[in-house]
């Protein structure tokens, strides 16, 4: 079971993460981390939300300090999502939260299923 909710996916493991500028495009080389990250579908938006946390990383403290604040979190899978980086917590590791595609793979639902 997910340490977040028994109703969300999630994914923990390796990632790598690549920080973004504002136009979207990659600023510098993916860094390596742990991730923690967990979601679910939200009815009242009507969009997937995501949300987790990076082990204590040098280098991704380090893109936080350069002022990077979104971030391509790719796990080894080859599914990806793009999330906004927070500060470090207390124990040196980053909140990250996104909303859309999550880097693991979700259930896919058919809406032609839901109306038969």
């Amino acid at each position: 079971m997910s340490g977040f909710d028994d109703d969300e996916e999630e994914y923990r493991g390796e990632v790598a993460l690549t920080p973004l500028g504002a136009d979207g495009e990659p600023v510098a080389e993916p860094v390596a981390a742990r991730c923690h990250v967990a979601g679910h579908f939200s009815p009242l938006t009507g969009d997937y939300r995501w949300s987790g946390r990076l082990s204590a990383s040098p280098g991704v403290t380090a893109a936080y300090e350069d002022g990077v604040r979104t971030v391509l979190i790719r796990t080894p899978g080859g599914d990806e999502g793009v999330a906004t980086l927070a500060g470090p917590d207390l124990w040196g590791g980053h909140p990250v939260s996104g909303v859309g595609t999550p880097p693991y793979p979700v259930p896919r639902i058919d809406l032609g299923d839901l109306l038969d």
